[in-house]
């Protein structure tokens, strides 16, 4: 190679260089904008960002007095619109599953926060992030987003998933939140039935009382108007009455009879006054029951409506007491329990984060906002006076 080739050579390197830098100068804002945060990406999804393993646990909530007879196809839709007890119960727990409540009984059974703030994880995805304080307000929000929980549709079954930094911490966490979850289910059992006995125990405190009072004014009614049972004593005296009135009609036929065979007969004074002796008694019988306040007749209405209602008061006891044995009997057994469908799992591999996935996103999402910055520039450009 002469000298005039190499001289060439040289020459063309600075062009060259110039040429590279008039590029890469022309493109700083795509550079900038795109390709940095790219790379920085990049470099964090590759190189730093800490594995997340996901456990995750499958439950339902039955009830051992659940219906299991076949039952139409039509019967099946329309028990479809609705929640059944069980899946109610489920709801019920998976709101505690997401509430502060299991946070904080994590907090002093299994230490939650020592697991999500260990030094070994990135400093973008431990607890607290950036520009956060170590507060339990913020330890619930973190909390949320490593929880999830929700129900499948089409298997009816509840599912806890929880995402931590080791596969032990996720395992732990989840069966932690079931064991909690099951405490719930029977803490919800005991309050149903002791509300069940406890109001059962209070009717028949009302019943008692009130089959107590309603003889205790049967008595003072008795001792009022100075009567034992208006309707036997009525029937007592009606049969006497009615005695008399026999008595006296036969009396009658011997004095006419007599009269029209012997009217001298010394016996007839003797019959007149036997039967007006006996019409005085009829009369005073019949005193007896009408004719004034003290009759027994008037006696008979106020002790029938407290006869009525003694025996609706002994009726509601009764009816109380049974409610009360029934009550006592269902809280023998267990109302609803939690069965595990699927028990949490020890994951062997990380499943977060998508690390060329996240690292796409972020080029893509850079891309389009430098591009709409682009046109929008460009587009000011073009509107800008030429002066």
């Amino acid at each position: 190679m002469n000298m005039t080739a190499v001289a060439q050579i040289e020459a063309e390197q600075p062009v060259k260089r110039s040429a590279l830098r008039e590029w890469i100068s022309r493109r700083r804002w795509l550079f900038l904008f795109v390709v940095l945060p790219t790379i920085c990406a990049g470099i964090y999804n590759g190189l730093y960002a800490s594995d997340v393993f996901i456990s995750e646990s499958r439950f339902v909530v039955k009830s051992p007095d659940q219906k299991r007879g076949q039952i139409s196809t039509l019967a099946n839709l329309i028990q479809t619109t609705g929640l059944s007890s069980g899946q109610e119960q489920a709801n019920e727990v998976l709101a505690f599953v997401r509430s502060r409540d299991a946070l904080s009984e994590l907090e002093k059974s299994s230490r939650i926060r020592e697991k999500f703030s260990s030094s070994d994880i990135d400093v973008f995805s431990r607890f607290p992030a950036l520009f956060s304080r170590d507060t339990f307000e913020e330890l619930y929000k973190f909390y949320g987003h490593m929880v999830e929980v929700g129900q499948d549709t089409e298997t009816g079954t509840a599912i806890i998933r929880v995402k931590a930094f080791t596969p032990g911490d996720a395992h732990a966490i989840n069966s932690r939140l079931l064991e909690l979850s099951e405490q719930l289910v029977n803490r919800l059992n005991d309050r149903a039935q002791a509300r069940g006995i406890g109001e059962a125990q209070r009717q028949v405190e009302l019943a008692t009382a009130r089959a107590r009072e309603a003889r205790l004014m049967v008595a003072r009614y008795r001792n009022a108007r100075e009567v034992i049972d208006p309707a036997k004593q009525v029937g007592g005296v009606l049969d006497i009455s009615n005695k008399l009135v026999a008595e006296r009609a036969t009396l009658q036929a011997q004095l006419e009879l007599i009269q029209r065979m012997t009217p001298r007969n010394p016996a007839i004074p003797a019959l007149r006054d036997r039967i007006a002796a006996m019409s005085a008694q009829i009369a005073s019988q019949d005193s007896r029951l009408v004719g004034s306040d003290q009759g027994i007749a008037s006696k008979i209405g106020g002790y029938e409506n407290l006869l009525v209602e003694q025996e609706f008061a002994t009726a509601a006891l009764n009816a109380a007491d049974a409610a009360l044995v029934q009550a006592r009997a269902d809280a023998q057994r267990q109302q609803f329990y939690l069965e595990r469908v699927v028990n949490p799992n020890l994951p062997d591999a990380p499943l977060l984060p998508k690390r060329l996935l996240n690292t796409i996103i972020v080029a893509a999402a850079a891309a389009c906002l430098y591009f709409i910055g682009w046109m929008f520039v460009v587009g000011i450009l073009e509107h800008a006076p030429e002066d």
